[in-house]
């Protein structure tokens, strides 16, 4: 499907929080852009220091730019969430505060995306500095072409920052759950009904810092914040299951059924789940672990290990 630039309807949406140290760098970015957005919402989440000057001064001086700011503090999830309920393009592109856009990424992504729901791309990973840390995403974990919500089962590596994707798939995600990331949840219902599209170019110079929500390692974890107990993680799984199983359309008849016999495998540690958890997991394993980077012994190695285990 062609896609004509000059009738591009693309919204930024931008969630800012204290972000005062690389914001300006961010929004110069996507103001520079080779194909501008016709609209960028930032929604600000109570920000204690000059975030909310600095986008002021940015507005005044160009009229894309709606300022939003909470009356209290509502986290990023639903601070995304917010921003997404309010755009009016047919196109929504997501936007962190603290990373650098390369100046093509909304004409490349616009350009590919055809008749997919959502499209991405690879990024660099830079220091707090704006250096290179000479490393991908997909150095990381494998970035793919989404297409089987079968391959969300346990994660992905789809990041938001890289999105664009049809307005229309905001509908289908509300309300957006706090068990998962908006960008997972994006992703996973994005898969139920169409593909996503992966473009392997880096698009995005994604900045790694003490103060990001979720950085490249999204299982580190900050150190004010306390670490669940097993029994926390392995109730906080047995719900996201539950949640993948119950949002999964019933026309995917396999994959739901596969959802449904996982999830009810997570219910407890009796030898008849832990089994059918385990050779759920070895028959599913190649699209369950598509976006690891691990050998086919070692595929086999993790699936063995659901006998024992319900978090992952």
């Amino acid at each position: 499907m062609h896609l004509d630039l000059e009738k591009a309807n693309i919204t930024v949406v931008m969630a800012t929080y204290n972000g005062e140290l690389f914001l300006r760098k961010q929004l110069d970015s996507i103001l520079s852009q080779t194909l501008r957005a016709k609209e960028i919402i930032i929604v600000d989440d109570c920000s204690t220091d000059s975030s909310i000057t600095l986008l002021q001064e940015y507005a005044s001086s160009d009229p894309s730019i709606k300022i939003i700011s909470n009356e209290t503090n509502i986290g990023y999830i639903r601070n995304f969430e917010k921003g997404m309920m309010l755009a009016t393009g047919s196109f929504i592109a997501l936007s962190d505060q603290d990373d650098i856009w390369v100046p093509e990424k909304l004409e490349k992504l616009y350009t590919n995306i055809g008749d997919h729901l959502i499209i991405y791309s690879n990024s660099e990973l830079i220091d707090a500095n704006g250096l290179s840390m000479h490393k991908k995403m997909s150095d990381i974990k494998n970035q793919i072409s989404y297409d089987n919500c079968l391959m969300y089962t346990i994660g992905a590596w789809a990041p938001g920052h890289t999105f664009l994707f049809k307005k229309e798939l905001v509908n289908l995600c509300i309300p957006f759950p706090s068990l998962v990331t908006h960008d997972f949840w994006l992703g996973f219902v994005g898969t139920c009904y169409s593909p996503i599209k992966y473009l392997p170019e880096i698009l995005v110079l994604y900045r790694q810092h003490t103060f990001n929500a979720i950085g490249a390692n999204t299982h580190a974890k900050k150190a004010s914040q306390a670490k669940p107990t097993k029994m926390q993680l392995q109730e906080i799984s047995r719900q996201r299951m539950q949640l993948l199983y119950n949002k999964c359309p019933s026309v995917l008849v396999s994959q739901k059924n596969v959802l449904k016999t996982i999830s009810d495998s997570y219910q407890s540690y009796s030898l008849k789940n832990n089994l059918t958890r385990m050779l759920v997991f070895l028959k599913c394993r190649n699209l369950i672990l598509a976006y690891k980077k691990k050998s086919g012994f070692m595929k086999i190695l993790f699936c063995l290990k659901m006998f024992f285990k319900i978090d992952y």
